[in-house]
């Protein structure tokens, strides 16, 4: 299964780790932990702000990829709430800012953009659909 759809709830998290663990191939092992940040950074934002407190649900998908010659682990997370660019409409957090005076809001997409190598976004037949690429490690 190279797919799982979960209800959106903070609670599934730890379902979708157990499907990570198992979709991450030997040789990404040395990135899983970055794979389950970017997983979880997105997942809580689809779960607390999607569906406005609502019923919804969450896709995820994970596996090998080849782009431009190179391997890669593929990740995405679907979902079917309000459209949302994390990428685009997420606040930038002002790093030169301490923890204390730092805005809330922006800092778990920067991260998810940091971990992995190439991210994107589309809207398509009503879903968001976030994807992201993590390089092989050397």
């Amino acid at each position: 299964m190279a797919a799982l759809t979960v209800p959106a709830r903070i609670e599934e998290l730890d379902a979708v780790n157990e499907f990570l663990e198992s979709r991450i191939p030997p040789d990404f092992q040395g990135i899983a932990s970055h794979v389950r940040l970017a997983a979880e950074e997105l997942l809580v934002n689809v779960f607390t702000y999607a569906y406005d407190g609502g019923p919804g649900e969450a896709r995820v998908e994970c596996r090998p990829a080849r782009l431009d010659g190179r391997d890669y682990l593929f990740f995405s997370v679907t979902d079917w709430g309000h459209p949302f660019d994390p990428f685009d409409e997420a606040p930038r957090p002002d790093l030169d800012l301490d923890a204390d005076h730092r805005p809330i809001g922006g800092l778990g997409v920067h991260l998810v953009k940091s971990v992995s190598a190439r991210h994107e976004y589309r809207h398509h037949n009503g879903a968001n659909i976030v994807e992201l690429y993590f390089a092989k490690p050397e």
